[in-house]
Order: C-alpha cells, then structure tokens, then sequence
C-alpha cells in the first residue's frame, strides 16, 4: 500500500490514490481519496475495497504514513490478524513493487489528463482495468487471468472469448497447476533482482554507541535533512547508533531539527565514522581588506618549466601560495613573478620566506612539505 500526492482536486474533492498491489498477482486498486480523510474513512475504504474482494491478507507492507500508524489502523489489523510491516525510510528494496506500479499509474494519468483535466477521478476506473488486463513479464500473463483463472472479456476479444466450461475437478487441478506456475515465476524474478542487488551489497554490522554518517539524497530540488541541489555534501553526521532494531536497521540519535524525519535507517543509508584527532585542524586568520577581498601571497617555487611556442619559449614557475595545498599550486610566467615577488628567487637567505615555510609546516605536518626546500 502506498498514496499518490500532488494531484489537482477533483469534483469529489479527492486530491490524492489509494494504490493497493498484491504481491501474488500483481493486481491493483486506484482508489481516489482525500488528504484529510479519517482513519475510519481509511478502514471503511479498506473493508469495501479489499476485504470484500479479496478477503483478509496475511500480511501488509507499507511506509509509515500518518494513517497506517494511527492506533485505530494498527487494531484493526491486529484484530483481523493481518501483520503490519512498515518499513523503514529510504529503503525502496523493500516496497519496490509498489513504487513501480506508482510510476506506470503516474504515466497513464499524464496521458489522460488532456481528456479528463482536472476530473482526473473519472479515467481511474479506466486505468485500473488497463493495467490489470495488460502482460506482466514477472508472471508471464495478465494480473486479471492470474486472479480468476482466465482471460478477461474486453471489447478488443469478444470473438475470441466465451463462457468458461469445465468441470470443477478440472477447474481446481488447473489453478492449482496455474498457482504454481505463477509462484516459479515470481521466484525467478525475484532471484534475478536479488542477484542484482547483491553484486553492490556489503555485510556491514554496527554495535551501539558506533558513530555513523547518514547519507543525504544528491538529487536535483529535493530537500532532505535542510540539504538541496547536486553540490551539497552527500553524508551528514557523524550520528550515534543507539539501538539497533533488526539485522538492516539502526536507529540513530539525531539532533532536534531532525524531528520530523524517521529515526530508523536502513544500513546502506549509513556509513562508518573512524574519529581521528589529526583530521581537526585549527582555522588560520585571513587577513581581509576593507572591500572583503583577499590577496593571495606566494610561499614558494615548487617547479619550474619552460612552454615552448612556435616563435618563442616562455619561463614558467609553479608557485605554492599561503593557505593552499600542494595540489592547489599554480604556474605563473616567471618574468612577472620576479617583478612582483623577488623575495621567491633569492637565495633561500630571505627571513620572510622562511618564516612563511615554517607556517605552512606547522599548518600543514603531513603534506611533506620539508621536501619542497630543495627547490630554494
């Protein structure tokens, strides 16, 4: 089970779809409803739409909404006997079947909204026996033939298809027969995804008190934990794991801006935190002019290199400057660097060089920048 949002609002008011999978078949329910229905609307929807055509199901996977966590809902289900799996937040591995028929209803809705507009309520009837009545390449038939044993009589096979008559010994070897058939291909297809997710999958187990980073989604106009757009960082944190609830799931003591997000966390979302006291490094003081700009000051020549032209060969120097890396060094002409920074080619004797080299070590131990002297 899962809900649809963002939808125009109808004539009947309902600005939001009910989508119901089974996982056996394959078969759907749209079923148009509003946002701010109540949780006795949801279980009147529920029996009427389900329990009276498909009985009580065993088992129900779903995320954690607002309506099925209400304590109505979970009674409900725990007096039918129905087990409630909620799953925990982004883990699509677990709901993918619904997400995928989420994605195929999104699609025949935009192909119909030319015709319907708004009153997109009336195509959901219409939708709903399309794909139910359309090839599934898991079962290797359609939803409807899987769930009354036979084809569906449509418009398109009138002449095709007649009364159903066989007698009911033979009916019920051939659904049988047709129930496993079914259940080998859902196997098959599930090992072949599984065979896929497990090609990137690593056995990763934390202990409570570990300290972890919580992955952010780098995804374009998507906010997550106050994080948006492709350049923000990917992983946020390090969060504590303070219990951990199942052999994939942690749950994590986030901050209080994090209130409203789920505390529970699939492990692929986390990764592990190694504290290393060398990793913090005091900031140094900029030195600002009035306007807020910032002159860079070259430390030292690392290397030299001569750029040959067609008519000409032109001297250039690799200049490291003050608070840059090794890596962040540039080339410069050398004809301009002498004119504007002659301390740099003296003979190593200048004080002001010096005092500048022994900054950047004391900044910067494990770079290796005692070797660069060789260069004065």
């Amino acid at each position: 089970m899962d809900f649809v949002l963002g939808l125009p609002i109808t004539p009947r008011k309902n600005d939001l779809v009910w989508v119901i999978v089974d996982r056996h078949t394959n078969s759907t329910h749209f079923i148009p409803v509003r946002v701010n229905m109540s949780s006795n609307v949801v279980d009147e929807i529920y029996i009427r739409e389900v329990i009276r055509l498909h009985g009580v199901p065993t088992s129900i996977v779903s995320d954690r909404d607002q309506k099925f966590t209400s304590r109505f809902w979970k009674s409900l289900q725990k007096d039918l006997g129905t087990r409630l799996n909620l799953y925990m937040a982004f883990h699509l591995q677990t709901d993918g079947q619904s997400e995928r028929v989420i994605q195929i209803l999104e699609d025949m809705l935009r192909a119909s909204v030319i015709d319907f507009g708004k009153n997109w309520g009336k195509s959901i009837p219409l939708v709903e026996f399309a794909y139910n009545n359309s090839y599934q390449t898991s079962i290797q038939m359609d939803p409807l033939n899987a769930l009354y044993g036979r084809r569906c009589r449509t418009p398109l096979c009138w002449s095709e298809l007649g009364e159903n008559k066989v007698l009911e010994p033979q009916m019920i070897q051939e659904t049988e027969k047709q129930v496993q058939i079914i259940h080998d291909l859902l196997k098959q297809a599930f090992d072949r995804q599984k065979a896929y997710a497990d090609t990137k999958r690593r056995d990763i187990q934390y202990e409570v008190g570990d300290k972890v980073f919580l992955k952010v989604s780098p995804w374009m106009k998507v906010l997550r934990f106050g994080k948006n757009g492709k350049l923000s960082p990917r992983y946020i944190g390090p969060f504590e794991v303070t219990k951990k609830v199942g052999p994939v799931a942690y749950r994590l003591a986030l901050p209080p801006e994090f209130d409203k997000i789920h505390n529970v966390v699939h492990v692929s979302m986390l990764r592990r935190y190694r504290s290393d006291p060398s990793h913090v490094l005091e900031p140094e003081e900029v030195e600002l002019n009035p306007d807020h700009s910032y002159e860079e000051e070259p430390v030292m020549i690392l290397d030299r290199e001569v750029k040959r032209l067609r008519n000409k060969n032109v001297s250039l120097v690799k200049v490291l400057y003050r608070n840059h890396i090794v890596e962040e060094a540039t080339c410069e002409p050398e004809e301009t660097m002498r004119k504007q920074y002659p301390y740099l080619f003296d003979s190593g004797k200048n004080s002001r060089t010096n005092s500048l080299l022994r900054g950047i070590e004391l900044s910067y131990p494990k770079l290796g920048l005692v070797e660069f002297r060789k260069f004065e």
